[in-house]
């Protein structure tokens, strides 16, 4: 028998395998983690499992309809894999990976996403359906190859985000897009936190259409970063414009860190109003900071600034229409991680956790109110 602080072992490769180890799992009283390439499983611990299951096992892409430009994969792929078995059709999944080494499923259950969501939204926006199992090993599909499905319950868009506590996501229909002719960047260096707020203003009102916009901290103030996509014959204009705009330089290459969150041991996500944005990066001096055009930061320091950081930070989202979490911290941290929260929702939150997973046998206390 296994010591009770050790959590049992499982690495599934076929669905029934997943239905399987939930069954017994959840007719025995014990709880279960799911986990894909560990990229995220980490950051904010519950309570130890009786058991941990993996789902690398399932790897591979079931079906890719270049025609209709949806791909069906397993969500224990890497979506480095993914990019690769679709760009021969001149197709990507409109995704980046903040963190090294994301499965699709992690992409689903960490709703993780990178600047390209100025243009293509997040992973909530691009899944049109899902395949997974609930606690009891019952295999529920929702929506599938049809981009237009609106019949039933959208279950990938509840499933994003919920951290493996709802369900076991086994496989999922993505929309894609073409891969763009053409790329350029735009990176203007040294800005002050004005600066960096004008700048996005002016692209974002601009009609140069950017795929992207990311702000960071650098060495020297704040980066702004543009992508732009197109055609070869018309970017350099579009690129020109944008350049004017932000005092920026165009070049071929993807900035350094493009797309990845800060890696200190503390990391808040928040969120605002987009014009904001000067008032935002003014409140958190002197941390590490990356965020798109969308009003969504990225904020990373360390755990002895932690708790001074959070305090600023929800101040000035509450300012502008926002709210300040904590992503990740080490282990015994005494962080408010949600903040005060709305009552009305957790409660919503535990009555759909009470239907999906009765027995709270997954991944428990890894969500709001310690779900």
């Amino acid at each position: 028998m296994p010591s009770e602080s050790v959590p049992v072992q499982h690495a599934a490769t076929t669905v029934d395998e997943v239905c399987d180890v939930l069954r017994a799992a959840s007719s025995a009283g014990r709880t279960v983690l799911p986990v894909g390439n560990r990229s995220t499983v980490d950051w904010l611990p519950g309570p130890d499992t009786d058991e941990v299951l993996s789902l690398r096992g399932l790897d591979g892409v079931l079906e890719h309809s270049a025609g209709d430009l949806v791909v069906h994969v397993q969500a224990g792929t890497l979506l480095s894999d993914l990019q690769a078995a679709v760009a021969g059709a001149g197709q990507h999944l409109a995704l980046s990976a903040p963190v090294d080494g994301v499965t699709v499923g992690g992409l689903l259950a960490g709703d993780l996403s990178g600047p390209g969501r100025y243009l293509y939204g997040t992973v909530r926006d691009l899944v049109i359906g899902t395949t997974s199992v609930r606690s009891d090993g019952a295999v529920t599909h929702s929506g599938g190859k049809v981009v237009k499905n609106v019949a039933g319950y959208d279950l990938g868009k509840l499933y994003t985000g919920s951290r493996g506590t709802l369900g076991v996501i086994t496989d999922a229909w993505f929309r894609l897009h073409p891969l763009p002719e053409s790329t350029r960047w735009v990176v203007a260096d040294g800005l002050d936190a004005e600066g960096a707020g004008r700048a996005f203003a002016a692209v974002r009102s601009s009609q140069t259409a950017p795929t992207a916009i990311e702000v960071r901290s650098s060495g020297d103030g704040y980066q702004v970063a543009v992508q732009v996509d197109g055609v070869a014959a018309g970017i350099e204009t579009r690129a020109g414009l944008v350049a004017t705009l932000t005092g920026g330089t165009a070049t071929d290459a993807e900035p350094a860190g493009w797309g990845t969150w800060p890696d200190e041991p503390v990391l808040l996500a928040v969120t605002h109003s987009p014009a904001a944005l000067t008032d935002v990066l003014s409140a958190l001096t002197g941390t590490t900071v990356t965020g798109s055009a969308v009003g969504v930061l990225r904020v990373g320091c360390d755990l002895d600034r932690a708790s001074d950081v959070l305090a600023a930070a929800r101040a000035v989202a509450a300012r502008h229409h926002g709210t300040a979490t904590v992503l990740r911290a080490p282990a015994g941290h005494d962080l408010d991680v949600r903040g005060p929260g709305d009552p009305a929702l957790l409660t919503l939150m535990r009555r759909v956790k009470d239907e999906f997973d009765p027995t709270h046998t997954l991944a428990p206390g890894r969500l709001l109110g310690d779900i």
